[in-house]
């Protein structure tokens, strides 16, 4: 692919290449945008990248979506978010980690990373070995752990911001919630909803995690196609990005999506369809920006009760989001965007 242009249409800064051949690491680091301080974001470790192009595109799409989830949330840090395309076959997992460590120590301090899809605080604690830019550590380590909770409760939040504003309503007492993937964050929102009085439906591949939920939630299982067509109140993507695509699109039945996911809208313009079909958007980096916003209290200090202080405040952030749309008549995607891009200029200014 040619990268220079990629990265020139989303004024991305940097994307660097790892390699080490004695632990097979192949990862990559891109820092999107660092003028309100330094890249934060996590590592995704797949092993279903089928080509370097797909990693690319991954790891460029994540790193742009952290520099809006930071801003947004009133962090100071930019976007950044590394991948690890993980062997085929066996491998030292802690040697592999601690050569990624070695990767990131090797960036200046511009890259602070932390765990994401397929890495946990485990993972963290060998990726310290080789590097101090690195949150998200085990909590009996000094670290705040796994940020999942964090980043279910700010969803929490923000589906009760969106409950207000499109239902009317300042409780969840009966709401009915499709949950795709419940897995850590998914869970955990399950979870909270399910405390809130919800209606719970869930989908997954895993089936270990799907009876979980359904066990101790009373969640009721239907499959991913039909998960995605029930007419329900609020539809929460909590697995892999995309989730709101042509397909999907033409299928949904409901009245707001607000989920977990990352990169929820394949194309830009699915936010506008997603509008023209009456369907209230909270945006992906706007809503699950807890995970984040816990993380980042490890680089000045952890404190559990400011973390939960602040990811509370993603409630008043989409209210906000959605009424600013209203008002101005667009989408709320588009004001996330216009916001963070507003607050990226005059930092900029401010520092000419």
């Amino acid at each position: 692919m040619d990268l220079f242009p990629v990265m020139a249409g989303k004024a991305y800064e940097s994307v660097h290449f790892f390699h080490d051949a004695e632990t097979g690491l192949k990862a990559l680091v891109s820092l999107h945008d660092t003028t309100l301080g330094a890249g934060l974001g996590g590592t995704r470790a797949l092993s279903t990248y089928e080509t370097e192009a797909d990693a690319v595109d991954d790891v460029l799409r994540l790193a742009r979506g952290m520099t809006y989830k930071a801003a947004l949330a009133g962090l100071p840090h930019g976007g950044g978010k590394a991948v690890i395309m993980l062997p085929k076959g066996p491998f030292d997992r802690a040697a592999l980690f601690t050569a990624f460590g070695r990767a990131v120590e090797s960036l200046g301090g511009r890259y602070i990373t932390t765990e994401d899809s397929g890495t946990s605080p485990e993972d963290m604690d060998h990726v310290r070995k080789g590097t101090k830019s690195v949150v998200g550590i085990a909590r009996s380590k000094g670290g705040s752990g796994d940020p999942s909770p964090f980043t279910a409760y700010g969803c929490l939040r923000g589906i009760q911001a969106v409950a207000q504003f499109s239902m009317g309503r300042s409780d969840l007492q009966g709401l009915s919630v499709a949950i795709m993937g419940v897995g850590h964050v998914g869970y955990h929102l399950a979870r909270l909803l399910k405390e809130q009085g919800a209606n719970l439906w869930i989908a997954d591949v895993n089936e270990t995690a799907l009876r979980r939920a359904q066990d101790e939630l009373g969640a009721k299982v239907v499959s991913p196609q039909e998960l995605v067509g029930l007419e329900v109140d609020v539809y929460a993507p909590c697995a892999l990005g995309g989730a709101i695509n042509d397909q999907t699109l033409a299928q949904l039945r409901c009245k707001a999506v607000a989920g977990a996911a990352n990169n929820q809208l394949r194309e830009e313009r699915h936010g506008s369809l997603l509008a023209k079909r009456g369907i209230v958007y909270a945006p992906d980096y706007a809503i699950n920006a807890g995970g984040l916003i816990n993380v980042a209290q490890e680089v000045v200090g952890y404190d559990e009760n400011q973390s939960r202080e602040k990811c509370s405040k993603i409630y008043d952030t989409i209210l906000m989001i959605l009424e600013r749309a209203k008002a101005e008549g667009t989408t709320p995607d588009v004001v996330a965007d216009r916001i963070v891009d507003e607050r990226i200029a005059a930092a900029k200014k401010a520092g000419a």
